[in-house]
C-alpha cells in the first residue's frame, strides 16, 4: 500500500489509464472483428451499401487508432501497421 501523497495519486493515475487504454484496444479489436464480417459479406454481395457500411467502419477504426497513438495507447508504428493492414483488405475486395 502507498505511504505518501504521491505514491496515491500515481496508483489512481495508473488506474485512469489502465482503464482508458483498454477502452481504446477492446474498441478497436471489436471494430475490426466487425469490419471483417462486413468485407466477407461484401465479398458476397457486392453491394454499395455494403461498401459503404465496410469503408464507415474502417474510418472509426482509423480515428480509435489515431486518437490511441496521440494518447500512447498504440506505439506509432503499429498504428500505421494495422491501419495498413485494413486498408489492403479492404483494396484486395
Amino acid at each position: 500500500m502507498a505511504n505518501n501523497k504521491s505514491a496515491k495519486k500515481r496508483i489512481l493515475i495508473t488506474r485512469r489509464n489502465k482503464i482508458q487504454n483498454r477502452f481504446y484496444k477492446t474498441s478497436v479489436r471489436t471494430l475490426t472483428k466487425m469490419f471483417l464480417s462486413s468485407l466477407e459479406i461484401y465479398k458476397t454481395d457486392k453491394t454499395t451499401e455494403n461498401k459503404e457500411k465496410a469503408q464507415k467502419i474502417l474510418n472509426s477504426i482509423y480515428s480509435l487508432i489515431d486518437k490511441g497513438t496521440k494518447r500512447n495507447v498504440f506505439h506509432k508504428n503499429t498504428a500505421a501497421r494495422r491501419k495498413s493492414k485494413l486498408t489492403m483488405q479492404f483494396k484486395a475486395v
